[in-house]
């Protein structure tokens, strides 16, 4: 079987997919990769076939804002529309007639595409191909009961709420997710292609594809009224190690194995992931702030940027600063872990049973505080900027109450239970097949 993997040239839309490559490459079929040339190397190393975007924009995590410069004005609902439109909706057409092209040169059978392409439709109607999409984010498609997205609300508990979950739906509607409809809806008819302009664009990957592997757990998601068949939740979809674990994640390990002579009695884990990480006044200072002063480790993953200015500013013994961590080595040690959001991470920490303290507003990132807290595996500050005595009194109350330990230890045996890389891969070719795929978890 020929299978191409298309995705973003976005760590946390590329790396949740390089196990499934792998898995299918090891497996015996012919694996291809359409991405950006960032990611060249990469792909390389795994051993596939890279095949580079052409028309296509290279948006990453690091050239948005040279790209846009306007865009690191934005906040809020204007930064979610301009995102919407600018880096994920006009990349439509790109995107298709570079898998067009490469479809001459690699006649694939099924494509595996990262959902926020939102290709699926013109492969599958335009191209007459299978599609799977992978979705490394929490579930997007709409539901009476899921509350609208990029607000961070939990679900509507009272009629107060449903109308103020009603209003900012049309908000949404007709404000913050408009141009990405019209943008997308007018490529689409550049094909002859009519769709309904009033539809999310967000719930497209849910109706065109084949079937969808949902990263994260469905006790993660919020209760659905309307359960969608096609959608398997596969736990967390982790980056492909290839063999041991970079030096800096090392050290880190090591660190944390000498803590018991230290007497250090709790390790707390911060980052705000690698693209909000620009400013780590945000996160990463209050929270050394909180805790440098207790008797806990503080482990803070810059993502690197400024690494060697916090390194001068925090030399306390108890803080450890790194460019990069391994997570898989650290959790297994980790008693809480502070973060903006980011579901990889949310993902790996719950893998591993460790309750969160989140604080993050931006790329979505309040949709899944917002699932942190419903779900009871950790504190939701609603902010991007907590204070140093918020984030104090949020891990003290998680720490002081086993119950915080024992949901997200109770979430974390549900992902011990799957092998989720094979899971996915069982999903694409029962899909390229023509069959259908087993239940997800």
């Amino acid at each position: 079987m020929k299978v191409l993997l298309a995705s973003q040239a976005i760590a946390g839309h590329f790396n949740p997919m390089t196990g499934i490559g792998v898995r299918l490459k090891d497996e015996g079929h012919d694996v291809g990769w359409y991405t950006g040339r960032t990611f060249a190397g990469r792909v390389d190393e795994l051993g596939i076939r890279h095949y580079p975007f052409d028309r296509a924009i290279e948006h990453t995590a690091d050239n948005l804002n040279e790209l846009y410069p306007q865009r690191a004005k934005l906040k809020g609902p204007m930064a979610i529309r301009f995102d919407g439109e600018r880096i994920f909706a006009s990349n439509v057409t790109n995107f298709f007639e570079d898998i067009r092209d490469v479809q001459q040169r690699f006649p694939f059978d099924v494509v595996v595409a990262d959902n926020t392409m939102f290709i699926q439709r013109l492969l599958a109607v335009v191209l007459g191909k299978p599609v799977v999409s992978v979705v490394p984010i929490g579930n997007m498609e709409s539901d009476p009961l899921v509350p609208p997205m990029f607000f961070g609300f939990a679900p509507a508990r009272t009629p107060a709420h449903r109308i103020i979950h009603a209003g900012a739906r049309l908000v949404s509607d007709q404000f913050v997710t408009k141009p990405a409809r019209i943008s997308y809806v007018r490529q689409l008819r550049g094909y002859g292609l009519r769709t309904d302009g009033g539809k999310p664009i967000t719930d497209e990957p849910y109706r065109w594809s084949q079937a969808i592997i949902q990263t994260g757990t469905a006790s993660l998601d919020f209760p659905r009224r309307n359960v969608n068949p096609k959608v398997h939740y596969v736990g967390a979809l982790l980056p492909h190690r290839a063999g041991a674990a970079d030096t800096a994640a090392g050290d880190v390990a090591n660190v944390r194995r000498t803590t018991a002579d230290r007497s250090y009695r709790r390790t707390v884990v911060v980052t705000q992931g690698t693209v909000d990480n620009r400013d780590p006044a945000k996160l990463m200072v209050p929270t050394i702030e909180a805790l440098k002063d207790t008797d806990a480790l503080i482990v803070a993953a810059t993502g690197g940027a400024g690494t060697e200015e916090l390194r001068r500013r925090y030399p306390e013994p108890n803080v450890v600063i790194e460019d990069y961590i391994d997570f898989a080595q650290v959790f297994p040690f980790t008693d809480v872990f502070v973060t903006n959001g980011g579901f990889g991470g949310v993902l790996l920490a719950l893998s591993h049973g460790v309750p969160l303290v989140t604080a993050g507003l931006n790329e979505g990132k309040n949709d899944v505080n917002a699932r942190v807290a419903y779900a009871g595996v950790g504190v939701n500050l609603k902010t991007e900027t907590p204070s140093a005595a918020a984030i104090r009194s949020a891990v003290d109350t998680v720490l002081g109450d086993p119950s915080w330990r024992a949901r997200a230890e109770a979430m974390g045996g549900q992902f011990e239970a799957e092998d989720s890389v094979g899971a996915a891969v069982d999903v694409i070719k029962a899909a390229a097949s023509g069959g259908t795929p087993g239940a997800g978890a």
